[in-house]
C-alpha cells in the first residue's frame, strides 16, 4: 500500500455535491476527501451515481448544489486548469483505429505541446511502462480491449497528470489483462505518488487495488473507508462472527466451544461452525484448540471480504444484490 508519508494532502474534496435529473437525484449531497497518492474506489452498481460524480469532478457537468474541488480549484469554474492536472480514462478508450499505438500517442503528445526528440523519448518510455512496446507499431484497430486500456493509460500519462480518474477500467478485459492493469494502477500511486480515483462495480478488482472505498447506492455514499473499517462499520452491535472448521469434529469440540467465554451463539452449517461472540475470539480459539489436540481446518472472521461487506450494506439499505 501507499506509504502514509505519501498521503499528506487532500487533493480531491466534495462538499454537499448534488446533481439532479428531473425527479432523479443522481448524486445526493456527497462529502468526500481523497488524499495524495491514494487509490480510491467508487463502488456501486450501474446508476448508483459514480459516473455523474466523476463528470462533475472533471467539470463536464455542473452540480445543482454543493462544490467539487481539486487542488483547491473549483471543478466548475476552473475547468481549463483542472484538465491540466487531471487525466481521464473512460470505460471504452477511443483511438484512431487506422493509426498505430505509437502514432496515436504522438498525436496526443503534440496536442499537449510536446515535439521532436523529447516527444519520441516520452512515447518510448510510456510504451515500455504499460508493456506495449511490442505492439506499438500495430494499428490500434487490431488491439484487444485490455491493450487499448493500457495504451489509454499511456495516453493519459502523456500530459503527466497529478490525478487520474478511471471509469470501469477492467470492464470486458480477460484475467491476464486485469492483472497487468491492476499492477499498473498500484504502481502509479506507489512509485509516482499519483492519486487514482477508480469507479467500478467489480468487487474483486476494487478490493485488490484500492486503499479506501466509498459504497454508492441510489446517489448516496452510504459508507467510506478501508476494507477493515467498512467491515467494522457494518458489524451489528459489536458482535463478532467467526467461521470455524476443526478436525476431529466430535462431542469434545462442541463442549469446548460452548464453555468459552464471550460466546453468544453457535450455529452449524455442514462442517462449518458459525460462532457469534462479544469479542474477537480467534486467538483464544486457536490456543484452546491447539492445547486440546485439534487441527484447525478453517478459521475466518466473517465480514472480512468486500463481497460480504457489500451485500450487507445493500441489505441494510433495503436493496438486493443479484
Amino acid at each position: 500500500m501507499t506509504s502514509s508519508e505519501t498521503k499528506t494532502a487532500t487533493v480531491i474534496r466534495t462538499m454537499g455535491l448534488t446533481k439532479k435529473y428531473g425527479e432523479l437525484t443522481a448524486v445526493d449531497h456527497l462529502n468526500l476527501e481523497i488524499q495524495k497518492g491514494e487509490v480510491f474506489g467508487l463502488l456501486g452498481p450501474n446508476g448508483a451515481g459514480k459516473t455523474t460524480t466523476t463528470l462533475m469532478l472533471l467539470g463536464l457537468t455542473e452540480p445543482d448544489e454543493g462544490k467539487a474541488m481539486i487542488h483547491e480549484l473549483d471543478c466548475t469554474r476552473d475547468t481549463i486548469e483542472i484538465k491540466r492536472k487531471v487525466g481521464y480514462l473512460p470505460d471504452n478508450v477511443g483511438f484512431y483505429g487506422s493509426m498505430t499505438g505509437r502514432e496515436n500517442l504522438r498525436f496526443m503528445g503534440r496536442l499537449n505541446g510536446l515535439m521532436g526528440e523529447s516527444l519520441e523519448k516520452r512515447i518510448d518510455a510510456l510504451l515500455k511502462r504499460v508493456n506495449m512496446t511490442e505492439a506499438a507499431d500495430r494499428k490500434t484497430g487490431t488491439y484487444s480491449r485490455g491493450m487499448r486500456q493500457r495504451l489509454g493509460i499511456a495516453d493519459v500519462l502523456m500530459k503527466d497528470p497529478d490525478i487520474i480518474i478511471m471509469d470501469e477500467p477492467t470492464l470486458g478485459i480477460d484475467p491476464e489483462g486485469i492483472r497487468q492493469l491492476m499492477w499498473l494502477i498500484r504502481d502509479l500511486a506507489e512509485q509516482d505518488g499519483r492519486t487514482v480515483l477508480l469507479s467500478s462495480h467489480q468487487l474483486y478488482q476494487v478490493q485488490r487495488v484500492c486503499d479506501r472505498m466509498g459504497i454508492f447506492i441510489d446517489g448516496k455514499m452510504i459508507a467510506c473507508g478501508t476494507l477493515e473499517e467498512l467491515g467494522q462499520q457494518i458489524s451489528h452491535d459489536g458482535i463478532n462472527t467467526v467461521e470455524l472448521s476443526v478436525y476431529p469434529d466430535n462431542v469434545g469440540l462442541q463442549s469446548l466451544l460452548k464453555n468459552m467465554k464471550g460466546i453468544i451463539g453457535i450455529e452449524r452449517n455442514n462442517d462449518i461452525y458459525v460462532i457469534r461472540s462479544s469479542y474477537d475470539l480467534r486467538r483464544a480459539l486457536s490456543k484452546s484448540l491447539a492445547e486440546q489436540g485439534y487441527t484447525i481446518m478453517h478459521l475466518r472472521q466473517a465480514g472480512s471480504d468486500l463481497d460480504e461487506i457489500y451485500r450487507k450494506y445493500f441489505e441494510k439499505a433495503g436493496e438486493k444484490v443479484g
